[in-house]
């Protein structure tokens, strides 16, 4: 080991007793088997199968998640990967269609279908499995899949109907696994649902105003509506949760919203209301009739009455409905007045700073550079704002490599090592001299997988994996985080990674 001291690493951080320290997955961009244990089409079947005679390609490299990492079936390397990587808790997402039998033919008289016994007692054996690893299950509710027949029957999000299917299949969730997950996120990014599958038409289901993409739906109402439905959902599940779990079992329950850190582009007056206007439209939207009880001024004045109300007795509920405040976060914009796009708050982004340099290292994908001062920022933001405990529930790096590289040289991740030593300190910052109250951190991802519209062309897995055999290969990121999980958990321990000696002076709080 070499004798040298990263000073700028060297640090006093006060992290609580259960900080949970892991990284965070989705069931459809990882287990594959489409039909095991009876499990129904989602949403993200059909959009990523469409039919061959439409010339319609909604996947950059036309691949889908039917075999994914299988992780349906390797779930068990899947823990000791994350054992070997010292996390103490892993966030993941349960499939609703392999939850909930939408293909029996009786039903309750609410129209609710029954419940599928081998999927829950598959996901029961998993998080057992978790639990006596001494990993802490952390479970999504709903990460993006939607149930294709409820698509199909109601229109999905679109239906006020959807609320009470949801909340059946949470209380469903809530009984199985309530007496072994102790901590719930009831929706994984509510904007990129509305927006990106309701707006833009890139996300399923597709449905967009641009013809070229969809052959319906409504850019200018749809995403709201559907924004609408989702809160209310988040906000039924969690009085229910309250109501008849937590009693009986503890817990804690919230919900998980996306946005980067918005920074003016200069001083100017209006780039500085373009910034707030920023946070409005990606972060506000959903947060503010959460955690404030109303949605924020900015988007009543741009949208008018195609903004949907809450009723009295909805807007009880939906008050505070969320214990936490979970947040993914990559990035950071600087922002300036004048964007058309209502879905982006009539904004414009980007990178570049007025002297023309960036932010930071460019990833693989378009949208996201490295901006540890950013990840600071942001956490202030929301601790300012919004007065809750926050938990980091998603944050990591596509890096160049992955794509450019093939083993064994692609393992050295440099930039996602870079990004991830950026990101870490910065939340050392936040907690330790900013006081902010920060109880987990996510990284993005275990594996490499399924990536969305991206499909296996973008990977931002701290594990690589070799899709044609489906063996796995730590990256240095998943060794540097892992030395850095060694320092939160040991107070006074200083931590090595790769010939550098780090010192991260612990007091848990």
């Amino acid at each position: 080991m070499a004798n040298s001291t990263r000073s700028d690493a060297s640090q006093t951080l006060k992290l609580p007793s259960d900080f949970l320290y892991g990284f965070a997955t989705a069931a459809y961009q990882i287990e594959g088997s489409p039909t095991a244990v009876k499990r129904t089409p989602s949403i993200w079947d059909t959009f990523t199968h469409p039919d061959p005679q439409s010339g319609v390609k909604h996947i950059k490299d036309g691949s889908s998640g039917d075999v994914s990492t299988d992780s349906f079936n390797r779930w068990k390397e899947d823990i000791a990967l994350l054992k070997s990587y010292g996390a103490n808790a892993y966030r993941f997402s349960l499939s609703w269609s392999r939850i909930i039998d939408f293909s029996a033919a009786n039903k309750a008289e609410d129209g609710s279908d029954p419940v599928n016994e081998e999927g829950i007692k598959y996901y029961r054996e998993f998080i057992e499995e978790l639990v006596s690893s001494g990993i802490t299950p952390c479970v999504t509710l709903y990460h993006w899949d939607l149930p294709q027949a409820l698509h199909d029957r109601y229109g999905g999000w679109l239906n006020k109907k959807i609320v009470q299917y949801y909340v059946h299949y949470a209380k469903v969730c809530f009984n199985a696994f309530g007496d072994l997950v102790k901590h719930w996120i009831t929706h994984n990014e509510p904007w990129c649902v509305s927006v990106l599958g309701y707006g833009n038409g890139v996300f399923a289901p597709g449905r967009s105003s641009n013809r070229a993409k969809s052959p319906e739906g409504n850019s200018s109402t749809e995403p709201w509506i559907v924004g609408h439905h989702l809160i209310l959902s988040h906000a039924y599940a969690v009085k229910y949760f309250r109501a008849n779990i937590v009693p009986v079992h503890g817990g804690s329950i919230g919900i998980t919203l996306d946005s980067g850190f918005y920074m003016p582009y200069d001083d100017k007056p209006e780039n500085v209301r373009a910034t707030q206007r920023a946070f409005d439209s990606r972060l506000g939207w959903f947060a503010d009739p959460i955690y404030k009880g109303y949605y924020p001024a900015s988007l009543k004045e741009m949208l008018g009455d195609r903004l949907p109300e809450f009723t009295a007795e909805e807007i009880g509920v939906v008050r505070g409905s969320s214990d936490f405040f979970g947040v993914n976060t990559y990035t950071s914009n600087l922002v300036q007045e004048g964007g058309t796009d209502e879905l982006n708050g009539k904004v414009k982004t980007s990178f570049t700073r007025p002297d023309g340099t960036q932010l930071g290292t460019q990833a693989h994908v378009a949208w996201l550079q490295i901006y540890p001062p950013g990840f600071r920022g942001l956490l202030n933001y929301l601790w300012k704002n919004y007065s809750k405990p926050i938990y980091v529930t998603e944050n990591g790096f596509a890096a160049k490599s992955d794509i450019i590289l093939s083993l064994p040289e692609v393992i050295h991740d440099v930039d996602r090592v870079e990004y991830f030593r950026g990101y870490t300190e910065a939340l050392s910052q936040a907690v330790n001299h900013d006081g902010v109250p920060v109880k987990s951190y996510f990284a993005w991802s275990l594996l490499d997988n399924f990536e969305w519209a991206d499909g296996y062309t973008t990977r931002f897995g701290v594990t690589y994996v070799d899709y044609a055999t489906q063996r796995r290969y730590p990256k240095d990121s998943a060794y540097f985080l892992k030395s850095v999980s060694h320092s939160f958990r040991r107070p006074g321990s200083s931590f090595a990674w790769r010939g550098k000696l780090f010192l991260c002076l612990l007091t848990p709080a």
